[in-house]
């Protein structure tokens, strides 16, 4: 599809859009319901976009949700088998000026790092995780403040997601979306481009400006 737009900002979604975790992290979701009785498609299925403290408060009300959120980070920190970069996340990133890009994920800042590293991908100079804001995607809050801390407008910046929950906080928080993988083909209701991945996304920098475009 044809599509270019000037931006401020890119905020990147890590898991699905820099880094291919989906295997570790179904690996741990479904290993964590086993031991308590829950269904672990369900549990994937819930996980997209969302913090583990809201699957949880979702899936299984019952539980001790920060205990158990923290049970599951635990693993996450340390279970990085099989990470790998997603095809042209590398050269995006080594392309960009460390001031006009970010990370807004809904894992914790030390899961996202560890995945980053063992990505072999650069950790951002803006890094806003689960922990750093209230409510997670869907809400907007997590891209608002990227936003800001970075300086820019809103309608500036431009979020790059894998999963509804978070293409849903981009249009909140009124950023452009572009969408990657197959969650969000053929939502144009969510985003203004989709692609399969990064090596699909044409930027160049012109001066303080992104001039960004689907190839």
């Amino acid at each position: 599809m044809r599509w270019s737009g000037k931006y401020e900002a890119i905020l990147f979604d890590l898991d699905g859009v820099l880094v291919d975790s989906l295997g570790v992290i179904e690996r741990i979701l479904r290993e964590w319901a086993a031991e308590h009785g829950l269904n672990g498609d369900e549990a994937v299925a819930l996980s997209h976009g969302r913090r583990d403290i809201d699957l949880i408060r979702l899936l299984a009300p019952h539980l001790d949700a920060e205990a158990e959120t923290a049970r599951i980070v635990a693993r996450e920190e340390h279970d990085t088998a099989g990470l790998r970069a997603l095809p042209g996340a590398a050269d995006l990133l080594a392309a960009l000026p460390s001031t006009l890009w970010a990370v807004v994920t809904s894992g914790t800042r030390a899961v996202a790092t560890a995945r980053l590293r063992a990505a072999g991908l650069p950790a951002p100079t803006l890094l806003l995780g689960a922990e750093d804001v209230p409510v997670g995607k869907p809400d907007p809050t997590g891209y608002q403040w990227a936003a800001q801390l970075l300086g820019r407008g809103a309608r500036h910046c431009l979020v790059v997601e894998d999963a509804e929950a978070g293409a849903r906080a981009a249009g909140a928080a009124g950023m452009d979306c572009v969408g990657i993988g197959p969650a969000l083909e053929g939502r144009r209701d969510l985003t203004v481009a989709h692609m399969p991945d990064l090596s699909h996304l044409r930027v160049s920098v012109e001066g303080d400006v992104l001039v960004v475009g689907a190839l």
